[in-house]
């Protein structure tokens, strides 16, 4: 097996990450493929099986943590559980390509951890708090509950922020593209 390099963007929800890594993935020449996270929350409207997340019940998600089938999992909130499947990362190098880690900031200190000098760990930080609220309000994905829920988490993920090997700040979104396309670029021609 081909072993590549691991490129793990993290921020709170709604900071910009997912724009982020989607704009890296259609940058051919950096030979990037997403990891596909394992998730027991159920799918948003725009959400696909196999594409966004690997959808699965709670008891599967615990019989693959006792099997040691997860490089990292959490239970981010009650009964919801996000991980990182070997499986995933094993097919991704098998094909020749880095792996580009799209996750909750605890998930990407946990793979930094696990991967060493051979990730570049990159953090998505907001503006503001307030800019971050008006960004989840306006993805009209979530409702009010979820979005005090969300915030509440976020200020709390904030403090993991020195934790990364790279703060990039997303106030204006065509210049932290810019930004992360350089730095991917840079670490992967170490």
């Amino acid at each position: 097996m081909k072993q590549g390099k691991c490129i793990i963007f993290s921020a709170p929800s709604g900071a910009g990450k997912t724009t982020i890594v989607r704009h890296l993935l259609n940058k051919p020449e950096l030979n990037l493929e997403f990891s596909i996270s394992a998730t027991t929350r159920p799918p948003r409207k725009v959400e696909r099986e196999g594409k966004d997340y690997i959808y699965m019940s709670v008891d599967e998600f615990q019989r693959l943590i006792k099997e040691g089938a997860f490089v990292e999992w959490e239970e981010v909130y009650e009964d919801q559980f996000y991980g990182t499947l070997q499986r995933e990362i094993d097919r991704i190098w098998e094909n020749g390509n880095h792996v580009i880690f799209d996750v909750d900031v605890q998930g990407g200190v946990n793979l930094k951890r696990n991967f060493g000098d051979r990730a570049l760990a990159i953090f998505v930080e907001p503006p503001s708090l307030g800019v971050l609220e008006s960004r989840l309000l306006d993805r009209d994905t979530e409702n009010e509950e979820s979005v005090k829920r969300r915030m509440s988490k976020a200020a709390s993920e904030m403090q993991f922020a020195d934790r990364f090997d790279y703060i990039l700040l997303n106030d204006e979104l065509t210049e932290a593209l810019q930004r992360a396309e350089e730095k991917v670029k840079e670490f992967l021609d170490e």
